[in-house]
């Protein structure tokens, strides 16, 4: 299993998020989200390397199997919008993405095994453009 990297910022939101969705749901919605967490190392958002998915970060997937493309952005649950590619930190793709590098080799579970994805690019990230309040 790879590292994965986290901004600071990143973690304390998150964290929070778990934290409140736990009270609201109890642990099943959140639980791959905090083991990712748990593994995280944490860096300050002004050293994370332009080549790591954080928070808000739109990337490109290419599947291993069928070599088609996805592009996500990762956005936290309220700014969830699926038709235009705003996934939720919540869903398995997007908990799995979060700190990997590109080139990195991404696997989260389906309802009938799993999918695999090469980390093919970031096409933003806000960190790398100065924007560290995201």
């Amino acid at each position: 299993m790879n590292t994965i990297w986290v901004t600071n910022a990143d973690y304390a939101r998150l964290h929070l998020l778990v934290l409140s969705h736990r009270l609201q749901f109890g642990n099943g919605p959140v639980e791959a989200l905090n083991h990712e967490l748990r593994r995280a190392e944490r860096v300050a958002a002004t050293d994370i390397l332009p080549d790591v998915v954080t928070m808000n970060s739109r990337v490109r997937l290419r599947d291993l199997h069928s070599d088609a493309q996805l592009e996500i952005t990762l956005v936290y649950p309220q700014y969830a919008d699926v038709k235009a590619g705003k996934i939720s930190i919540l869903a398995p793709v997007a908990t799995a993405v979060l700190g990997c590098r590109v080139g990195d080799k991404v696997t989260w579970p389906l309802p009938k095994g799993k999918a695999t994805y090469w980390l093919e690019a970031i096409l933003y990230q806000p960190e790398a453009i100065g924007d560290f309040s995201s």
